[in-house]
């Protein structure tokens, strides 16, 4: 089964990306995912079930403990025909 993730982490500066902007980046990017597309106001990654899923935990835990104070998370399952 695939995955796509999408997530934002707040609260938002626009002056510069705070710490957990920089962590849930850090995790995704270095995570054993497919796709990843980091932004400004959101992020979306895709991936096996299992290395999203774990991405997913690891991103929370970080970006929790670097000053997140809400994350917003979707998790999709990616339809064959959707690839």
């Amino acid at each position: 089964m695939r995955l796509r993730v999408e997530f934002t982490t707040e609260p938002f500066d626009l002056d510069e990306a705070p710490a957990h902007a920089r962590a849930a980046r850090r995790v995704v990017e270095t995570a054993d995912l497919d796709a990843v597309d980091v932004g400004p106001f959101g992020n979306t990654a895709e991936g096996g079930a299992d290395a999203v899923l774990t991405a997913v935990d690891a991103m929370l835990r970080r970006t929790l403990e670097a000053g997140a104070t809400r994350i917003t998370l979707q998790v999709n399952v990616i339809a064959e025909a959707d690839r």
